[in-house]
């Protein structure tokens, strides 16, 4: 991502352009409360700053991964109560992970059966051949 001055922020489109969401998604998340505007800005004119543009990106990593709306919600509201919740967000974080590593162990597994099935089917088409 290109690093933007502490003082330069980026419109909702421009923001959405470099996280790699829609317009309407990248705004929605800061009207659902998921962080802060920048200072000094209109409520009807969201400006995104780098820390806006790292929050963002780390919600879109986060729905990636199959976190629940609601958990990513508790932690937009751990990270406003300040840092004497960091033992409560590594416990969210903690308790996500496991799932997803399970998830991708599983992916995995399903993945070498793929893989079986494709070589398999390789072998007979170039034996027609």
């Amino acid at each position: 991502m290109t690093q933007l001055l502490e003082q330069d922020t980026l419109s909702v489109s421009e923001a959405a352009a470099k996280v790699g969401l829609s317009t309407y998604t990248s705004g929605g998340t800061s009207r659902k409360g998921w962080y802060r505007r920048s200072a000094g800005t209109a409520l009807a004119v969201a400006r995104y700053t780098e820390a806006d543009l790292r929050r963002l990106e780390l919600l879109t990593k986060l729905r990636r991964t199959g976190m629940p709306v609601q958990d990513m919600r508790q932690y937009a509201e751990l990270v406003r109560q300040g840092d004497h919740t960091r033992a409560e967000r590594l416990r969210l974080f903690r308790a996500h992970r496991e799932p997803l590593l399970t998830r991708i162990a599983e992916l995995q597994a399903d993945l070498e059966v793929l893989n079986y099935k494709i070589d398999i089917y390789r072998k007979t088409v170039e034996e027609q051949e």
